[in-house]
């Protein structure tokens, strides 16, 4: 994961951020009341998210700051996932050469203690 990074959002953000947290009055239409300040925040903060390049869900506030200042873990770029699945596959690969490079191993002793055990019996 990447590390946390300090955020600095707009005016205009914030205010829309705020809006968004405001109840909204519903009607209860087919037993749904749409939906909560809560599911709007979250939106908001995913839009948001986008914009700016951090994961919505890694937000905190910054203490002694003002509203518009908190911190993240910045989003995953394209280039940064493809070089994330590449180094994992490759950890995979070498793990799994390990394991059977380890059988092979434990396969050849027991092999050469069959051939001892023939020739000991004969």
């Amino acid at each position: 994961m990447y590390p946390r990074r300090n955020y600095e959002m707009t005016k205009e953000n914030l205010a829309k951020l705020l809006s968004a947290c405001k109840p909204t009055p519903v009607m209860m239409i087919g037993g749904t009341t749409g939906r909560s300040p809560q599911e709007n925040a979250n939106s908001a903060w995913k839009v948001l998210g986008i914009k700016m390049g951090f994961d919505p869900m890694t937000v905190q506030p910054i203490r002694g700051k003002g509203m518009e200042f908190f911190t993240a873990v910045p989003s995953e770029t394209k280039e940064s996932k493809e070089a994330r699945l590449k180094k994992e596959s490759e950890e995979k690969r070498q793990t799994e050469l390990a394991e059977i490079n380890e059988k092979l191993k434990d396969l050849e002793y027991r092999k050469q203690e069959l051939i001892t055990d023939g020739q000991t019996d004969s």
